[in-house]
């Protein structure tokens, strides 16, 4: 049974997230206060975490930085504020999704389900992706381990949360491709994501900070202006 943490200080709101989520045979704990977010993960074992962005104590957009360095687990950001600078920004710090208030119930439990099924598929094996036989691939110093799900540069192991490494991995899987961003968010995201291909370059722009020498002139991840991105190898 995947198990669920709500960090939520509105009382209403997280048990109607709740009662939704143990009614489609979730397990769920709540939290009200930001401060105990990331300790909470760390004690026990989560398969997703729904994390408000205003939370007493510590902001979600810290929380959410500080869990993508410490921990591996989708993310679904909830607001009640609708500015897409705001939703640009927790996707930037690693964010999975983004869902707005007041949202449906339903939907909410909908995109549950969605991210929990995609990680579950990425961590064992992507289908429609063709592996080495080592289970690697190398572009430079980046090693991408496809099983075990890692990424290294040089001997350093690079933290990349699920949509990041199935970016990363479909790109390497297919070297020196263009895919335009439209290609890519189909891809990656699936039509039954609530978002716009803008999401890719946030993506992008977080996998070059990580994996370029200078990621304001990346060599790995090019940018074909006019048509979109492919991966050098």
């Amino acid at each position: 049974m995947a198990k669920i943490l709500i960090a939520e200080d509105d009382s209403e709101i997280a048990m109607l997230e709740r009662d939704y989520l143990e009614m489609n045979g979730y397990e769920v704990v709540m939290i009200e206060k930001g401060d105990f977010v990331v300790a909470e993960l760390e004690k026990q074992a989560y398969s997703l975490v729904i994390l408000d962005l205003m939370l007493p104590g510590r902001s979600g957009y810290e929380i959410c930085r500080e869990i993508r360095d410490k921990i591996d687990i989708p993310i679904l950001m909830v607001t009640a504020r609708q500015e897409s600078v705001d939703k640009i920004r927790g996707l930037g710090l690693g964010a999975d999704d983004y869902i707005t208030k007041p949202f449906d119930p339903a939907e909410l439990v909908a995109r549950v389900k969605s991210h929990l099924n995609r990680y579950e598929r990425l961590t064992g094996g992507a289908a429609g992706i063709e592996k080495t036989d080592n289970n690697c691939v190398q572009i430079g110093t980046i090693k991408i381990l496809l099983k075990s799900w890692k990424v290294y540069k040089g001997e350093a192991e690079i933290k990349f949360p699920n949509r990041e490494f199935e970016l990363m991995k479909f790109l390497a899987m297919n070297p020196n491709i263009v895919f335009s961003k439209e290609q890519l968010f189909e891809k990656i995201w699936g039509y039954d994501y609530l978002g716009d291909s803008a999401t890719v370059t946030v993506h992008i722009n977080r996998i070059r900070e990580k994996i370029e020498d200078d990621p304001s002139k990346p060599a790995i991840i090019e940018t074909v202006w006019g048509a979109g991105y492919r991966l050098n190898l």
